[in-house]
C-alpha cells in the first residue's frame, strides 16, 4: 500500500513478466524542490490520464517519470526551482542539446529516445495545469514532439524499419530442433523430476545417507545417468524449448506468454474435418483482453508439457498465500502471488524469500542466452525476436517461397478473416497488431524481390522481359524521384508471390503453371524467372529429355514433353545459359 506523501509509489498496472523493481515509482530521483509537484502530476496522469486518452497503467507512468527525470535535472542545474518560472528560451535549448547528444558508444541518440522525452515535457504541460504548479506556455506552440525529434513524415515511426533484429534462419532452425527434440523427451524429465520429489518428500527428513540412497535409486530406474543437478538444469532448458516453441509458433508476446494459464487452449473443426488449435491469453499492451492465437499441434504440445512443469511451483504460490493470509489476511502481498498462481512460465525468484514468480522478461533474456550457449550457436538473442521471425515466416508463406511452406505454418496460408471465423469470438480475440507485422514483412520481402529484379541484367518471363524492356527507356525512369522510390512503387502496385519456378505476378493463383504445368511460365505475361532459378530449369530440361527414351509414353507424351524442353531450353538461354552443357554436367 502507497500513500501520496511517499517517496516510493507501489504501482498497479504492470504485465506479470515485469520485475518487482520496475512496479515502483521512486520519487527521490527527483531533486526536493521538484518533489511535490511531480507527485501532484504523476497523481493527476494516474486518475485521469491525459485529454483524448485512457487512464495510463502502471508502466506508461513509470516511463513518462523516467523521460520527464532528464528535463527536471536540467532544470536543476539551471537554477530554476519552480516549474511556473520556466523561460520559454529554456524548452528551446533542452531540445536542441538534447538532439545533439551522443551515447556512451559514440554514436547519436536515437530519435525515439528524444521524441519520448519531449513527449514527457508536453505531458508535463498539460498535467501540470491541473495542479499548484502550471506551467505558463506550451513549450514549443509552433510544432510537437515528434516534429522536434523528426519523426513527422517520411520518418514517422510506422514508416521506419523496426529495430528488432531478424533471427538468421540457420540460428532459428538449430533453436527449435533443440527445442523439439527437449519437448519430445518432455515427458520423461518430469516424471524423473516428480519421482524425486516424491522422495525428498518422504526421505528428506531422514538423513543425508539415505534421502542421497533414494534418489540414486530413482535414477536408475529411470535409466538417467547424469546426475540430479544436470536434471534440474535440462529442465529449466525444458522450459525455455517451450517458450520458444509457443512463441515461435504463435507470434505472441513476451507478456502474453505470461498471461497462459492451465488449460488456455482449445480447438475448432472446419467443415472439412480440419482441426484447428488454439491458445488463449490475456494481451495486456492493445487493452484487447483475452485473445486467441491459432498454433500447429506442437504448440499445444508444449502447452502441456509446461502445465506439468508449473505444478511444483503452482503449490509453492498456494503454499505463501495461505501462510500470508494466516499472518495478515491484509496483506497486499496476498494479491501480488495470486496473480501469478496459475501461469505456467514460472520459476523462483532469486531473491532472499525463493518465492515462485512468473518469469520477468530480462529474466528470459537470460534463459535464452544460456539456451542458444547450450546450442552451441552465436546470436545475441531476446525474447521479442521470436515474434518477429513468426512474421516473417508467415510472410514468406504467404508470399509462396516453398522453403517457408511448413505444415507448421499451413494455418497462416488461408485468408485470415476465413481463418479466424472458425472461432466464434474472432473479431475480438484476433492479434491484428501481429496481422500488421506480418504483413510488414511481407512488403519488405516484395521489395527485396523487385530490388533483385532490377539489378538482374536479364529476365526470362513474359513479364521479366516486359519489366527489363521498361526499365532500360530513361523516360520511365524519371517518373521517380529515386531508385528507392521506383521498388517501392512497383512492389506495392504488383501482386507477387514465389512458385517456386518463378514469380507470378498475377492477381490469383489460379493459373496451372503455379502447380502441374510450370512450363506455360516460360512466356507468361505474369512471369517473371531470374538467375536464382536457373538451377531448377536446368534439372527440368534434364529429367525431360531422359524422358525422350522411354518407349511407352505415346506420341501426346512426347509432344508434350518436346513442347515444354523448348520452353526450358529457351528460359535458360535467355538468361545466358547452355542448355546442352549444363545437361551434360548432370
Amino acid at each position: 500500500m502507497s500513500r501520496f506523501g511517499d517517496d516510493k509509489w507501489q504501482v498497479s498496472g504492470h504485465p506479470k513478466n515485469r520485475a518487482r523493481s520496475h512496479t515502483i515509482v521512486d520519487f527521490s530521483r527527483y531533486p526536493a524542490e521538484y518533489r511535490d509537484a511531480i507527485k501532484e502530476i504523476a497523481y493527476r496522469y494516474l486518475i485521469w490520464g491525459r485529454e483524448g486518452t485512457r487512464k495510463p497503467k502502471g508502466s506508461t507512468l513509470r516511463n513518462m517519470l523516467n523521460d520527464l527525470l532528464h528535463f527536471i535535472r536540467y532544470l536543476k542545474k539551471l537554477g530554476v526551482t519552480n516549474l511556473k518560472d520556466i523561460p520559454k528560451i529554456i524548452f528551446h535549448n533542452f531540445a536542441q542539446e538534447t538532439s545533439t547528444l551522443i551515447t556512451a558508444r559514440g554514436k547519436p541518440i536515437a530519435k525515439l529516445t528524444i521524441s519520448r522525452r519531449f513527449l514527457a515535457i508536453e505531458a508535463l504541460f498539460e498535467l501540470s495545469q491541473h495542479t499548484n504548479h502550471p506551467l505558463k506556455a506550451h513549450p514549443w506552440p509552433e510544432t510537437s514532439a515528434l516534429g522536434l525529434a523528426r519523426l513527422t513524415g517520411s520518418n514517422a515511426q510506422h514508416k521506419t524499419t523496426s529495430s528488432t533484429p531478424l533471427m538468421p534462419d540457420l540460428i532459428f532452425s538449430s533453436l527449435f530442433a533443440k527445442s523439439h527434440e527437449l519437448i519430445k523427451n518432455g515427458s520423461r524429465l518430469l516424471d524423473i523430476r516428480d519421482d524425486l520429489d516424491e522422495v525428498k518428500i518422504k526421505f528428506g527428513a531422514r538423513g543425508q545417507s539415505k534421502y542421497t540412497a533414494e534418489r540414486k535409486k530413482v535414477l536408475e530406474n529411470h535409466n538417467y545417468e547424469n546426475g540430479a543437478s544436470v536434471l534440474r538444469e535440462e529442465i529449466i532448458h525444458l522450459r525455455t524449448a517451450c517458450y520458444i516453441v509457443i512463441s515461435s509458433t504463435s507470434g505472441c508476446r513476451n507478456h502474453e506468454l505470461a498471461n497462459l494459464k492451465a488449460g488456455g487452449y482449445h480447438d475448432t473443426i472446419d467443415d472439412d474435418g480440419e482441426t484447428y488449435y488454439w491458445i488463449s491469453a490475456e494481451s495486456e499492451k492493445t487493452y484487447a483482453g483475452i485473445c486467441n492465437w491459432m498454433i500447429p499441434s506442437i504448440g499445444i504440445d508444449a502447452v502441456k508439457i509446461m502445465e506439468r512443469f508449473a505444478l511444483p511451483y503452482q503449490a509453492m504460490i498456494a503454499d505463501e498465500i495461505a501462510r500470508r493470509e494466516k499472518t495478515d489476511p491484509f496483506d497486499p502481498e496476498i494479491a501480488i502471488a495470486k496473480a501469478h498462481q496459475e501461469s505456467l512460465f514460472l520459476g523462483v525468484a532469486t531473491s532472499k524469500n525463493a518465492e515462485a514468480r512468473t518469469l520477468s522478461v530480462g529474466s528470459w533474456n537470460k534463459q535464452l542466452k544460456k539456451f542458444v550457449e547450450l546450442t552451441g550457436l552465436d546470436w545475441n538473442i531476446s525474447s521479442h525476436q521470436f515474434r518477429k521471425k513468426f512474421a516473417n515466416y508467415v510472410a514468406h508463406s504467404k508470399f509462396g517461397d516453398l522453403r517457408y511452406l511448413k505444415e507448421h505454418f499451413k494455418h497462416w496460408s488461408m485468408d485470415m478473416t476465413l481463418g479466424y471465423a472458425l472461432d466464434d469470438s474472432w473479431a475480438q480475440s484476433f492479434d491484428l497488431e501481429l496481422y500488421d507485422e506480418i504483413e510488414t514483412e511481407l512488403a519488405a520481402i516484395k521489395k527485396e524481390t523487385v530490388e533483385s529484379w532490377l539489378d538482374e541484367s536479364v529476365l526470362a518471363g513474359g513479364y521479366g522481359a516486359s519489366l527489363k524492356e521498361w526499365q532500360r527507356d530513361p523516360d520511365n525512369l524519371a517518373l521517380f524521384k529515386n531508385h528507392a522510390s521506383m521498388i517501392k512503387s512497383i512492389s506495392e502496385s504488383t501482386a507477387i508471390r514465389s512458385n517456386g519456378h518463378a514469380w507470378c505476378t498475377a492477381d490469383n493463383n489460379a493459373c496451372i503453371g503455379n502447380s502441374m504445368d510450370r512450363g506455360r511460365c516460360s512466356d507468361c505475361s505474369n512471369a517473371a524467372i531470374g538467375q536464382t532459378h536457373v538451377r531448377i530449369y536446368e534439372e527440368l530440361y534434364a529429367n525431360l529429355k531422359n524422358l525422350l527414351d522411354v518407349k511407352d509414353i505415346g506420341e501426346a507424351g512426347i509432344v508434350r514433353i518436346t513442347r515444354d524442353i523448348e520452353r526450358y531450353a529457351a528460359v535458360l538461354t535467355k538468361l545466358g545459359h547452355s542448355p546442352e552443357k549444363n545437361n551434360e554436367q548432370l
